[in-house]
C-alpha cells in the first residue's frame, strides 16, 4: 500500500508539473504566444483597410500581442475570405469581414467558403451609412429628381461601384428594385477608380462609403443627395436620409465585423470579444470612427451571428429581385 500510494503522489505531482509546463498549457489559456494576422480582404487604403488598423492597434495593445494587417484582395473579398476559412482555427488567423461576405452567399454560384458555416463571428465592428454622389452636372439635385431621371433615361444611367457583390453595388439595386428604375451597374477594382470615373462623367453616379466620397463633396468634384441609412449622419446632417427625400423604407448600411475559422476554441473567441469591447469603448477610437461617417457597433459573439445571418437573409431578397448574379 505505501508503494502504491508513493507511486500515485509522484503520477499526481508529474501531471501538475507537466500541465503547468510552458510547451504543454492548454492553446486557449496561453492564447496569443505570438503576433495574430487580421486578413484584410480589400486594398490597402480604403475604407475597410483603415477600420482594419484602427482595430488592428487597439486590439494588439489589448492582448500585449501585435496584430498585423495582411491585405489579400481580390474576387469581391472572396480570396481573403476563402483564405481565412481554410485556416488553421487556432485564433491567429482573423477576418475582417463586411457586408459583401453577407451578399456574396447569394450572388455568387461556386464560393469557396460559407460565411455562416466556415466562420465562428467574434464581433459587429463598424456600422454605417452610404452616400449618394453623383457627376457635378448630373441634372438630378435630389432623389427624386434621380428617381425621376432614371425613369426618364430608362437603361440609361450608369453607377459604379467597388466590385461585384460589395455593399456599393447591392445598395444601388435595392434602390432600383425599391424606385422601379434600371440603372446600369459599372463594377471597379475599388472605391478610388470608381469615383474618379464618376468626376471625370464616364459613370453618373455611385452609392459610396461617406469616408471615401465626402472630400470629393465638400471639394466641390461631387454632388450628395441623400445617405443610406436609417437615421442623418453626424457626418454630415444636412444630407437627408433616402427614405426622407422620397424613396420611403428605403435603408443600406455598410458594415464591418471580426470572424475567426470555424472551430477556433470557444475561450479564444471569447478573449476577442472581451478585448474588443475594451476597444470599441475607447473613445479616441469612436472619433476615428465617427470621422469616416461610421459608428463603433460592439456584439457579442451570439448576436453577431443573428446579425449576419438576417443580412445573409436581406441580401439574398435584393440579389434575386434585382438579378444579379457573379459566377
Amino acid at each position: 500500500m505505501p508503494a502504491i500510494s508513493a507511486w500515485r503522489a509522484a503520477l499526481a505531482a508529474f501531471t501538475l508539473a507537466a500541465c503547468s509546463a510552458p510547451g504543454l498549457a492548454p492553446a486557449a489559456s496561453a492564447w496569443p504566444e505570438k503576433p495574430v494576422t487580421l486578413v484584410v480582404p480589400y486594398p490597402p487604403g480604403g475604407p475597410t483597410d483603415i477600420v482594419a488598423r484602427v482595430v488592428a492597434q487597439g486590439l494588439g495593445e489589448a492582448l500585449g500581442q501585435t496584430v498585423i494587417v495582411d491585405n489579400r484582395s481580390g474576387a469581391g473579398g472572396n480570396i481573403g475570405a476563402d483564405m481565412v476559412a481554410k485556416s488553421a482555427p487556432d485564433g491567429y488567423t482573423l477576418l475582417l469581414a463586411t457586408t459583401a461576405h453577407a451578399i456574396n452567399m447569394s450572388l455568387f454560384k461556386n464560393l469557396g467558403y460559407d460565411t455562416q458555416k466556415s466562420f465562428v463571428p467574434v464581433s459587429l465592428l463598424t456600422k454605417g451609412p452610404l452616400v449618394i454622389v453623383t457627376r457635378p452636372d448630373l441634372p438630378a439635385h435630389s432623389v427624386s429628381e434621380l428617381i425621376a431621371l432614371a425613369k426618364q433615361r430608362a437603361g440609361q444611367l450608369t453607377f459604379a461601384s467597388s466590385g461585384n457583390g460589395q455593399s456599393t453595388h447591392l445598395s444601388a439595386e435595392l434602390f432600383n428594385t425599391m424606385a422601379g428604375t434600371r440603372m446600369v451597374h459599372v463594377p471597379y477594382r475599388g472605391s478610388a477608380p470608381a469615383l474618379t470615373d464618376v468626376m471625370g462623367g464616364q459613370a453618373d453616379l455611385m452609392f459610396d462609403t461617406m469616408l471615401s466620397s465626402m472630400p470629393y463633396v465638400k471639394a466641390g468634384k461631387l454632388q450628395a443627395l441623400a445617405i443610406t441609412g436609417a437615421q442623418r449622419s453626424p457626418a454630415a446632417p444636412d444630407l437627408p436620409t433616402v427614405a426622407e427625400a422620397g424613396l420611403k423604407n428605403y435603408e443600406a448600411t455598410a458594415w464591418n465585423g471580426l470572424m475567426a475559422p470555424a472551430g477556433t476554441p470557444p475561450a479564444v473567441v471569447q478573449k476577442l470579444s472581451a478585448s474588443l469591447q475594451q476597444v470599441l469603448g475607447r473613445p479616441d477610437v469612436q472619433q476615428k470612427f465617427a470621422a469616416q461617417g461610421f459608428a463603433a457597433d460592439w456584439m457579442t459573439p451570439d448576436d453577431t451571428r443573428r446579425f449576419v445571418s438576417d443580412e445573409v437573409r436581406k441580401w439574398a431578397e435584393v440579389v434575386r429581385a434585382s438579378g444579379a448574379t457573379v459566377n
